[in-house]
């Protein structure tokens, strides 16, 4: 039988972090720990305001479930994410931390890693960005030679926001990408994406609202960089539509449900022939692990939620120059530092 335990806390960031949509110094995070016998795997997620998602609902929601999940048998981790998604219908960021503990315990039972029971090598994998969230731009410049990477996401809001990337771009001459998080109108787009290509940009995330459908197709047209859906890019359902309007997705593990549906959005973007990322909402190191497990199937990754945080609640993967290596341990390769952060 399942024993079922939650942990709650709050990650400070090492900078304030600052996207279009605000600004946090903190990351509210919940840990779930699936237990059987001596065996135990765990997921993570955090909170995001702009999804109405808050630790306590998600507690609230994993008390008042607890007595069926427990008494679930986990002969099968997709099977396992059937069964939650119709327990807990649109609760995808409870259910993917659950997904990932499912994941976590049914490897550790055959002493695999996870990314070897999805049929997958460890080869090829991408390298991970390194995100410096919109500051001044001294801050900005300052973010970087601090933290030297050979690729960086720059945040971008409002389209004037190109001098930040120029002064990140006269500091460096690694790779950039750029994420608006849905702040461009059509014309701003329009205008200055060609500019961003003549810094080196390597692709673009989001430029418009995900409503703006048809704007995003007339776009997708013209733009010389790649666009990625990231805000367009929440379910399954999403991938046919996100064919027409983009280049590439994004996936991200806590708005889909987890692994599971993330394994099958990633396939079927490959079929429409989108290229493919799975990308971080600031998680610590057992969130990332589980990104990691599907960094070959991947074109690119964005799994740096580890590096901007000051402290963790586990031990596991290694960040250097751009990679991210495993532990060689079984499940997602990761231990948690339970008693560190138990309330």
């Amino acid at each position: 039988m399942l024993q079922l335990r939650h942990f709650k806390y709050d990650l400070a960031f090492k900078y304030p972090f600052t996207t279009y949509k605000g600004t946090k110094t903190h990351q509210p995070m919940l840990v779930v720990a699936l237990s059987m016998g001596r065996l135990y795997g765990c997921g993570e997620v955090g909170a995001i305001s702009y999804y109405d998602v808050t630790v306590d609902g998600m507690i609230e929601q994993l008390e008042a479930k607890r007595n069926v999940i427990e008494r679930y048998s986990i002969t099968d981790p997709e099977r396992f994410w059937h069964f939650l998604h119709h327990l807990l219908p649109g609760q995808n960021f409870l259910i993917a931390a659950l997904d990932i503990a499912g994941w976590d315990l049914f490897a550790k039972m055959r002493n695999k890693p996870i990314y070897e029971l999805l049929g997958l090598k460890w080869e090829n994998v991408p390298m991970t960005d390194y995100t410096i969230g919109m500051d001044d731009m001294d801050e900005m410049v300052k973010k970087l030679k601090q933290n030297p990477w050979p690729l960086y996401k720059v945040k971008m809001g409002r389209p004037d926001d190109i001098d930040l990337v120029k002064a990140i771009r006269d500091n460096t001459n690694a790779s950039i990408r750029v994420d608006a998080n849905e702040g461009w109108q059509f014309e701003d787009a329009k205008r200055i994406i060609p500019e961003l290509e003549q810094l080196g940009v390597q692709m673009i995330e989001q430029p418009l609202h995900r409503d703006q459908h048809e704007a995003m197709k007339e776009l997708k047209a013209i733009s010389p960089l790649p666009l990625f859906a990231d805000e367009s890019c929440q379910v399954e359902g999403d991938i046919e539509r996100c064919a027409d309007e983009f280049h590439g997705v994004n996936v991200k593990l806590a708005k889909c449900g987890g692994i599971t549906p993330a394994v099958r959005m990633i396939k079927s973007a490959k079929e429409k022939g989108l290229k493919t990322m799975v990308g971080a909402m600031c998680e610590a190191n057992i969130g990332s692990a589980a990104i990691a497990q599907l960094m070959p199937m991947l074109d690119e990754v964005d799994a740096d939620g580890p590096l901007l945080l000051k402290e963790d609640i586990a031990t596991g993967l290694t960040y250097k120059d751009g990679i991210i290596t495993l532990s060689g341990k079984p499940g997602l390769g990761v231990d948690f530092i339970a008693k560190k952060f138990e309330k």
